[in-house]
C-alpha cells in the first residue's frame, strides 16, 4: 500500500512520526555513564537521590586530609568530587601511571596499617594518595592483614586491582608522623610520583629513634612508675620491679630471635616479674631495714609493661566504625597476647604458693591514695610508654602531661570521690575520654596521627591491678574472686578503648567539616548499613 504523504510532512517517516503540531522534546545531549538523571521529586528515592538533588561537596584543602579524605570515603563513588588533574604529567591529556600509583598507595597503607592505625584511617590515606594522582574510581579495602585497592576508568573498562599482605607489624611512631607527613604534602599536590617514592624509602630506610639498652630501660622505668602508682612506695619495690621489666623484655627479645611466636613472647616476659614479686613475698621481710614490701606492687608493674592496651584501643575503633572483620581479628590477637600474659604470671603464681609464699589477695581491698607521687609517677609511666612506643622527641612531653590529666581525672573520680561516688569503670571511661579528646586536638594541631598522644596516655588507667588479682584468685582456687576480677580488668580496658574513641569523636563532631555546613549537616554515619 502507497501511504500518501500530506503537505509538510517529511519524507521517510513512519507511523511512529508525530502528527502535524505536536512537539517532542528536544533530546538530551549524550553525557557520561556519571550525568546525574534528571528526576522529579516524586519520583525520586530517598535512598539514592533526595529531591534537592545532590550536593556539590567542596574538599578545601585547608582542613586535615584526614577529614576531607574520610568525608569522601563515606560518600558513595558516584557522588565523589572528580580528582584535579596533578600537574605532574609528562605530556598533556596523558593519564597517570595506575600501576605506579596503585603500588605507591598499597605501600603507604602498609606502613600505617603495621603501625597500628585504624583500619578507616588507613583506608582514608590510600584513597588521598590515589585521589591526589588521578585516579578517581578509587576503592580501597583494609583487613586485618591484607590491603586491596581497585580502580575503574569508567563503566566500560576493565577495573585494575592490586593487593598487599601485612606480615609483619612493628611499632615505631617516629616513622608513622614521617607518613602522615607525606600523606599531606601527596594530597597538598606538593610532590611528584617520583619524590614521593623517594621519600617512602627513606622513610623505610630510617632507623627506630632509639637504642635496644634504652628501650628496655624504659620497660624497666615504666613498671616501676606502674608499682609505685598502685601503692608500692619505696625505692626497693621501684627497683625490683623494673628489674623484672628489664629481664622479661630482654628475655622477649631472644625468644623473638630464636622465631617464636608472639605469644610465646608474652609468657616469656610475664615470668620474671612474677618470678620476682614471689621472692619478695617469701624473703621480702628477712631483708634489714626494708619493713614489709608489697610483693603484688612488683607483680603489677611488671603487668602495666605487657597489657597490650594499643592493640585493643585499635580493636574497639574498628568496631565501632564498622569494619568488623578487623575488629575482630584485633581482638582476637588481644585475647591470645593476654592469655599468654596469664600463662606466664599463673605459672610463677602456682610454683610460689606452693613453695609457701604469702601473696595477700586482701590488698586488692585496700585503697591508696597520695596524689603528690601517684601523679609524678602516672607522668613518668607516660613518658616511659613514649619512649616504647618509638614516639618522636617532641611528643615525649604531651604524652607525659595527657597521661598526668587522665590520671588526675580518674583519681578525682574514683580514688577521692566521696561526693562523687563514681565506679572504677566509669571513672576510667570519662578519663579516657579526655585523653582521646585532648589527644586528637594535638594530632589536629600538629597535622599528625592521634596513636603517638593518646596510646602512652592511657598507660596509667590500664587494668593492671584487676588482672593480677584475678589470676591470684585462680590460682589459690578462688574462682569466683578470680573471675570476677579478671571481669572487672576486662571492663576497665573497654572502657579504655571506648573512651578514647568517644573523646575522639565528640572532636569531630564539633568541628567544622569539609564541603560546607550542608554537608557537616548531612554527615555520612560510620554503619554504612543502617541497621539493615
Amino acid at each position: 500500500m502507497t501511504h500518501q504523504e500530506e503537505p509538510g510532512q517529511q519524507t521517510g517517516g513512519s507511523e511512529f512520526t508525530p502528527p502535524l503540531g505536536v512537539e517532542l522534546p528536544r533530546p538530551e545531549p549524550q553525557g557520561s555513564a556519571f550525568t546525574r538523571p534528571k528526576t522529579s521529586p516524586q519520583l525520586s528515592h530517598p535512598a539514592f537521590t533526595p529531591p534537592e538533588g545532590i550536593p556539590v561537596v567542596s574538599l578545601s584543602k585547608e582542613a586535615p586530609w584526614p577529614d576531607r579524605m574520610r568525608t569522601m570515603l563515606r560518600m558513595p563513588l558516584g557522588e565523589r568530587p572528580a580528582p584535579e588533574q596533578p600537574g605532574t604529567q609528562p605530556e598533556a591529556g596523558a593519564g597517570p601511571p595506575v600501576p605506579r600509583v596503585l603500588d605507591l598507595t598499597l605501600r603507604i597503607g602498609e606502613l600505617l596499617l603495621a603501625g597500628g592505625e585504624a583500619a578507616e584511617d588507613v583506608e582514608a590515606a590510600m584513597l588521598g594518595v590515589a585521589h591526589a594522582y588521578g585516579l578517581g574510581r578509587v576503592e580501597p579495602t583494609v583487613t586485618f592483614t591484607l590491603l586491596s585497592i581497585s580502580y575503574q576508568p569508567s563503566l566500560v573498562d576493565a577495573p585494575a586491582t592490586a593487593n598487599r599482605t601485612v606480615r609483619r607489624r612493628a611499632t615505631d611512631y617516629t616513622r608513622l608522623a614521617a607518613v602522615f607527613r607525606l600523606i599531606n604534602d601527596i594530597t597538598a599536590a606538593d610532590l611528584t610520583l617520583e619524590d614521593a617514592y623517594r621519600r617512602l624509602a627513606l622513610i623505610r630506610r630510617n632507623r627506630h629513634p632509639y637504642p635496644g639498652w634504652l628501650l628496655t630501660a624504659a620497660a624497666g622505668l615504666l613498671a616501676g612508675a606502674a608499682s609505685l602508682l598502685v601503692g608500692g612506695g619505696g625505692p626497693v619495690v621501684f627497683a625490683v620491679a623494673a628489674l623484672g621489666a628489664m629481664l622479661g623484655d630482654r628475655l622477649a627479645w631472644l625468644c623473638a630471635g630464636r622465631g617464636l611466636p608472639e605469644f610465646y613472647q608474652f609468657v616469656a616476659a610475664a615470668m620474671p616479674a612474677a618470678a620476682l614479686g614471689v621472692l619478695i613475698a617469701r624473703y621480702g621481710h628477712e631483708l634489714p631495714g626494708t619493713g614489709t614490701l608489697q610483693a603484688s606492687s612488683v607483680i603489677t608493674g611488671g603487668l602495666f609493661a605487657l597489657i597490650p592496651g594499643r592493640a585493643l584501643v585499635a580493636a574497639v575503633q574498628d568496631g565501632l566504625t564498622g569494619f568488623y572483620i578487623t575488629a575482630s581479628a584485633r581482638l582476637l590477637e588481644v585475647m591470645y597476647l593476654f592469655t599468654g600474659i596469664v600463662v606466664g604470671v599463673t605459672l610463677i603464681l602456682y610454683a610460689g604458693v606452693s613453695l609457701g609464699a604469702e601473696l595477700d589477695p586482701d590488698q586488692a581491698l585496700r585503697a591508696y591514695e597520695n596524689p603528690p607521687l601517684q601523679l609524678v609517677a602516672a607522668m613518668v609511666l607516660s613518658l616511659a610508654f613514649a619512649v616504647l612506643l618509638q614516639c618522636e622527641r617532641g611528643v615525649l612531653l604531651p604524652a607525659a602531661l595527657n597521661g598526668g590529666v587522665a590520671w588526675t581525672v580518674y583519681a578525682a573520680l574514683h580514688q577521692r570521690s566521696a561526693g562523687i561516688g563514681m565506679s572504677p569503670v566509669a571513672a576510667t571511661a570519662v578519663a579516657a575520654g579526655l585523653v582521646g579528646l585532648f589527644g586528637q586536638m594535638l594530632s589536629r594541631y600538629r597535622f599528625a596521627s592521634a596513636l603517638p598522644y593518646v596510646t602512652a596516655a592511657i598507660g596509667p588507667l590500664l587494668p593492671g591491678s584487676a588482672t593480677y588479682y584475678g589470676l591470684l584468685g585462680l590460682t589459690r582456687g578462688h574462682l569466683d574472686q578470680g573471675f570476677a576480677s579478671l571481669t572487672k580488668a576486662a571492663a576497665l580496658a573497654l572502657a579504655v578503648a571506648i573512651g578514647v574513641n568517644l573523646g575522639g569523636e565528640t572532636v569531630r563532631l564539633f568541628l567544622r567539616l569539609p564541603g560546607g555546613a550542608d554537608q557537616a549537616r548531612r554527615r555520612a554515619a560510620a554503619k554504612r548499613t543502617r541497621g539493615f
